[in-house]
């Protein structure tokens, strides 16, 4: 089995709390960053990480989440610039090892790259699974 990690991960949405719940239910050590507290909500009821309520673009707020010791940071907010920013500050500043950003705008995505920062695209990667379906769906028809 895997060592535990202790992961950041920034953002509560949809994304972020189903990231953070499973990475919990995995073993790993989980802090969730996120401005809203109702977000807290969506974490399972399993989920066994702390939660920091603050603006992660704010230095003190990821010092608190202890950002520094973090093996890994996933910015999965609904925001491309802040997921940016805060990506490059964990690499530059915490010089966390794995750091992860959710891209929105797919055409961005050459500006993480220029950084360093490996990217995850809902869009492409829906796009894709649309396009592989339509194809599967003509392979369908014409047996």
């Amino acid at each position: 089995m895997e060592r535990a990690q202790y992961v950041v991960v920034v953002g509560c949405g949809r994304l972020g709390s189903i990231l953070a719940s499973r990475l919990s239910g995995q073993g790993h050590s989980v802090v969730v960053i996120d401005w809203q507290e109702s977000t807290f909500n969506h974490l399972a009821t399993e989920f066994s990480g702390f939660q920091i309520v603050g603006d992660a673009s704010e230095l003190a707020i990821l010092r608190q989440a202890k950002t520094d010791k973090a093996d890994c940071l996933l910015a999965v907010t609904g925001e491309d610039n802040l997921n940016l920013m805060v990506a490059q500050v964990a690499q530059v500043v915490f010089k966390v090892k794995t750091v992860l950003a959710r891209v929105l705008d797919p055409e961005r995505e050459h500006i993480y790259r220029e950084f360093g920062i490996a990217t995850i695209s809902p869009t492409d990667l829906s796009a894709d699974a649309f396009l592989q379906a339509f194809r599967e769906a003509l392979l369908e028809n014409l047996l």
